[in-house]
């Protein structure tokens, strides 16, 4: 999706985006071959709108999603040989449709704001009455139970849009001089909100990005006719915390950037301890490259921050072409930035939470998935094509199966998001997820 306005530090700091992720139902026989446990579902989705949408889907049964082709295929026919080339035009059909991967998991049961970005987009692309409405149609399609977003800075329009759909929203602003924020929606028959709270991260001198953080508890009057009596009670005490963010653009200021993740972990933490040790999905646009310093800190809970340069700490000097960690080099940090980064001063920070990535824990093409399993991009524009956006989940959680992204090939001839078929400039992210333990309750 496009920002119609984009919070930013300084003229240099150009932002980056991230879009909708979240749920679908399956039917395929053989996985539903599987499933005769019915567990309970959680799809999770991350995309963007005039806003940034990162949606976060729980779902008590698989998502059905329709497979089709958009793009047509045309070409002259001599009489007498149509058969030769219907084959070849079947396989030359553009794949532009994205496709579900499963995971080998056993689940039973208004013109934008920096218009240098979109320089080859058609301005009626960018206008914001026709990118909502691509945005509602890809909503339906994926069937959400919660969506998280960032970058919105028409609330108050999404939020009457998504009401018809049966959803309720939460919305924290930016402080400082954006006009935009993060959003959480949740399909209010699926389930009920326990707790909200958000952070402005400028109250801790981490500039004017937020986050929020969000308790459910799964309605058990939205629990599938085919469960038994006593699953559905379980259902009803079944909670989880949801958490949303969109961390600074700016790539030099590492220090920052880590500071901000670093509180989004701490309070995800917290709150999933006060209620009861809940699992967590976090979701969101972290400027952040796979395969950086900042995604090894996420995945192996601790980062030595002087062996990185706080310049590239996000990876996103040279997008689609950084796929190892930088050199374990000693780079000077001052007092100030390991203050802001650590909260203590020390190099070495730490997170408790074992997260794991919905996707690189889903099994992936080489056409659309680089080495960690991460898509090889969810964002294109005319200074950035590249993966910036992320979905997130302690192991009470396994993947289902994912929304594949785009290949990179097949991206390119869009010259640029948005575009006729995508309402945003970030791609949804799209996870359907499913408890591992049957009988958690939590």
């Amino acid at each position: 999706m496009v920002r119609t306005c984009d919070g930013r530090d300084s003229p240099a700091e150009q932002p980056s985006r991230s879009s909708l992720s979240k749920k679908s139902r399956s039917n395929q026989h053989d996985i539903d071959q599987h499933r005769s446990k019915k567990k309970q579902r959680v799809t999770i989705r991350q995309t963007e709108t005039e806003t940034e949408i990162a949606t976060v889907t729980l779902n008590h049964t698989a998502i059905s999603y329709t497979h089709t082709y958009a793009n047509s295929y045309s070409n002259s026919y001599i009489k007498g040989k149509e058969k030769e080339h219907k084959g070849k035009a079947k396989r030359a059909i553009a794949d532009d449709k994205r496709k579900w991967v499963y995971s080998t998991h056993d689940i039973s049961p208004n013109q934008a704001a920096h218009e240098d970005l979109y320089r080859n987009i058609s301005p009626k692309y960018l206008d914001w009455d026709y990118r909502k409405k691509l945005i509602c149609k890809e909503i339906r399609k994926y069937n959400p139970g919660i969506m998280c977003f960032q970058e919105v800075d028409r609330f108050d329009d999404l939020d009457h849009l998504l009401q018809k759909e049966g959803f309720k929203g939460v919305y924290q602003a930016r402080t400082g001089d954006a006009c935009d924020g993060c959003a959480i929606f949740w399909n209010s028959k699926l389930f009920d909100i326990m707790h909200e709270e958000s952070i402005e991260f400028q109250n801790f001198n981490l500039r004017n990005n937020v986050c929020q953080l969000c308790v459910f508890k799964m309605n058990v009057k939205s629990s599938s006719k085919d469960m038994s009596a006593s699953n559905s009670e379980s259902v009803s005490l079944t909670r989880f915390l949801v958490g949303n963010i969109h961390v600074l653009y700016n790539p030099n200021r590492g220090d920052i950037k880590l500071g901000q993740v670093r509180l989004f972990l701490e309070s995800a933490q917290r709150l999933s301890q006060e209620w009861g040790d809940i699992p967590v999905v976090l979701a969101g646009d972290l400027n952040s490259m796979p395969q950086s310093a900042m995604y090894q800190f996420l995945t192996s809970n601790k980062l030595d921050i002087q062996m990185h340069d706080r310049k590239q700490i996000s990876g996103q000097i040279h997008p689609l072409q950084n796929r190892s960690f930088y050199p374990r080099l000693s780079y000077r940090w001052s007092n100030e930035e390991l203050m802001l980064a650590t909260g203590t001063g020390s190099s070495l920070l730490i997170h408790q939470l074992q997260l794991h990535s919905a996707y690189a824990g889903t099994p992936g093409s080489s056409r659309t998935r680089e080495n960690s399993g991460e898509p090889l991009a969810t964002s294109y524009h005319s200074k950035f094509m590249g993966t910036v956006d992320y979905i997130w989940h302690t192991t009470e959680f396994v993947p289902v199966r994912v929304l594949d992204t785009l290949p990179v090939d097949i991206l390119r001839r869009t010259r640029g998001l948005p575009s006729k078929k995508w309402g945003s400039d970030h791609l949804s992210l799209v996870c359907e997820l499913a408890f591992a333990d049957e009988e958690c309750e939590t």
